[in-house]
């Protein structure tokens, strides 16, 4: 519910990407691309990536500008709490699910929250990543 006299952003509005900073690129591959299955489409030596599911530009950046070597942020910290990857379906995120089993990446947990079901873990930096899809009406 907004309180401000501002209009509010349109309902149909969509984030199309978002960068995480992480410590290393060739780990963080290693998880992006190797166990989720997203694809490179840019790398910039071991400064940043680009990757995406399908002919997107790209849905996830990597980057180690400001983070190489650098720890996760202590919890009780502000930050990212999580990013969220929309799976189309159920047997989609079966598939994500069977993938994070056979790389032994433990959940942080699961939900079904009604109208989605979500697996939660965290990347090889510690952000939180959920993998959902959303129920048919």
């Amino acid at each position: 519910m907004s309180t401000s006299a501002t209009p509010p952003i349109h309902p149909g509005t969509r984030i199309g990407h978002v960068h995480l900073k992480v410590a290393n690129i060739d780990r963080s591959l290693a998880f992006y691309r190797d166990v989720l299955g997203f694809e490179v489409k840019h790398r910039f030596g071991d400064g940043a990536a680009f990757i995406a599911a399908g002919d997107y530009h790209h849905h996830i950046g990597l980057n180690t500008w400001e983070s190489a070597g650098g720890p996760p942020p202590p919890p009780g910290t502000t930050g990212l709490y999580h990013l969220a990857i929309l799976y189309p379906d159920r047997a989609t995120l079966g598939n994500a699910l069977q993938r994070l089993i056979d790389a032994g990446i433990a959940l942080d947990g699961a939900s079904d929250h009604g109208v989605s079901e979500a697996l939660y873990l965290r990347d090889p930096d510690g952000n939180g990543v959920e993998l959902y899809r959303d129920r048919p009406f």
